[in-house]
């Protein structure tokens, strides 16, 4: 018996010392090395805090590029997604009147041009990021209410579309929130 209990207890010390120690430091390590030290990344505009970056933001204003929806209301404490299936009545439901809300604010777009990711909601409910196609399709009621040249918009698109990393790894996004602060950055 004691053959066995000896080993097990080593193994058990190992495996804390790593896991509650050399693991955490090197995620820290790592995290060290982002933008914000690991910290997340508050963004501000007009010298006031509005946001996190990697925490999705409800925009629902015409003048503002619209994120994509939350099954959570943005709420970080309780990030989660719908859990109901592709053919649940009620989502299906959600998912209709978030197009019929869409196609009222965005008359010139049409049904079929609508990205699947502006009436769904996101797994964690709380995405920050659009693709640029999803920007695009708003450009047009954006430069209306704001009485802007939709080449000035979509440029802005261009400076704040992400690639993906290494070129490879992932979708070209774009983070909303970043873009409604310099799309505000462009009319006063």
């Amino acid at each position: 018996m004691k053959q066995h209990i000896i080993p097990a207890i080593r193994l058990t010390l190992v495996t804390i010392i790593f896991f509650c120690v050399v693991y955490p430091l090197v995620i820290w390590g790592i995290a060290q090395g982002t933008p914000a030290n690991g910290e997340g990344q508050t963004l501000s505009a007009n010298g006031k805090p509005v946001g996190y970056a990697l925490e999705g933001q409800s925009f629902t204003q015409d003048k503002y590029f619209w994120s994509r929806p939350s099954a959570v209301g943005y709420n970080g404490a309780g990030s989660a997604g719908s859990n109901k299936g592709p053919t649940n009545p009620d989502y299906l439901k959600d998912v209709q009147s978030r197009i019929d809300s869409f196609l009222v604010h965005n008359p010139s777009v049409n049904k079929e041009s609508i990205p699947a990711e502006l009436v769904t909601a996101s797994g964690s409910g709380l995405d920050p990021d659009l693709s640029p196609t999803a920007a695009q399709v708003q450009v047009t009621r954006i430069a209306k209410i704001r009485n802007l040249d939709e080449i000035k918009i979509n440029n802005l698109i261009n400076e704040h579309t992400e690639q993906p990393l290494f070129g490879m790894m992932g979708t070209k996004k774009i983070n909303v929130l970043k873009l409604n602060i310099a799309l505000d950055k462009l009319t006063p």
